[in-house]
């Protein structure tokens, strides 16, 4: 739990490093994300005088329930001490309870950019659940659980295990990924114009420290997307439970690489594209509905064949 809080700013850093290398501006440094969460901690938060206690309890919810959910995607190893309670399924309602929190709060206060963005983060959620749902179902026929930790050792133990089902969802959840953490393009999170903003309009409100839980817990989430596709797909390196404190080290060196060659290649894919409008999102995160049903089609169609 401790390394995901610790390494999330740096991933995000990352991004944020080779956004601006590759726009050939020097950009913000590597650290920035660590200076302005303690920034934002130190400051008073502002509250509006029509906020409830939902909206000054949210913050603080999101953040729990995301650090719980992130520390829950086995990292460096497997079998450790909460891998038993690391089901796919209640990954997923740990995630849909935090967006329902935010977009609650969002709408609290009652301003006009709250209600639009609540209500444009609920249409993208409608499309990325149900998608989440079919990859999870795709994975758990192919590895026979639902436990990340036992399709991560399912993988491990068959590395060239290539099935059409796999492929199509492994393309479903990048797109899942990248509308679940507003990323281009389903939205930018470097944007702050009121016609194309999405979760930055739910958190136009906050400040202080509530801002900064809020930060914490995007920066939290896409470090658990990252360890998520590291687990299920490139799982090779993850040390087993018994391994060790050297085995440990190398598994942990091993999982910082690679969530910071993710980092690096989320940079690079949101230089190369450009955000869609929004009118445009159900199309985009539909096809990962569409990839996952196939995938799952496809797992079923699998399985009988091999029974």
């Amino acid at each position: 739990m401790t390394m995901v809080l610790l390494i999330a700013p740096l991933a995000v850093g990352v991004v944020r490093q080779i956004k601006a290398r590759l726009m050939r501006r020097q950009g913000p440094p590597l650290l920035q994300a660590y200076r302005d969460l303690v920034k934002l901690l130190r400051k008073e938060s502002v509250i509006a005088e029509s906020a409830s206690w939902l909206f000054r309890s949210a913050p603080y919810l999101i953040f729990a329930l995301t650090w719980v959910a992130a520390a829950l995607v086995p990292s460096f190893a497997s079998g450790l001490m909460f891998n038993w309670a690391a089901d796919v399924v209640a990954l997923v309602a740990l995630l849909g309870a935090a967006r329902a929190l935010l977009a609650l709060a969002g709408m609290d206060v009652g301003t006009s950019f709250g209600g639009i963005g609540s209500s444009r983060e609920m249409m993208i959620a409608t499309l990325a659940e149900p998608a989440m749902m079919l990859i999870v179902l795709t994975l758990a026929i192919a590895a026979g659980t639902t436990r990340l930790a036992g399709v991560a050792d399912f993988f491990i133990a068959e590395p060239w295990a290539v099935r059409v089902s796999l492929a199509l969802s492994l393309v479903a959840l990048i797109i899942v990924a990248l509308a679940e953490n507003a990323r281009i393009p389903v939205d930018n999170p470097a944007t702050h114009l009121e016609l194309t903003m999405v979760h930055e309009a739910m958190i136009l409100e906050y400040s202080g420290r509530h801002l900064a839980m809020i930060e914490a817990a995007s920066h939290l989430k896409l470090v658990l997307y990252l360890s998520l596709l590291i687990c299920l797909f490139a799982p090779f390196g993850m040390a087993p439970a018994t391994a060790g404190v050297v085995g440990w080290l190398v598994g942990l060196a091993l999982w910082a690489a690679k969530l910071l060659l993710g980092a690096a290649l989320l940079g690079v894919w949101e230089v190369s594209i450009a955000k869609m409008r929004v009118f445009r999102l159900p199309e985009f995160v539909g096809v990962a509905f569409v990839f996952g049903f196939l995938a799952i089609l496809l797992a079923f169609l699998t399985r009988g064949a091999v029974a």
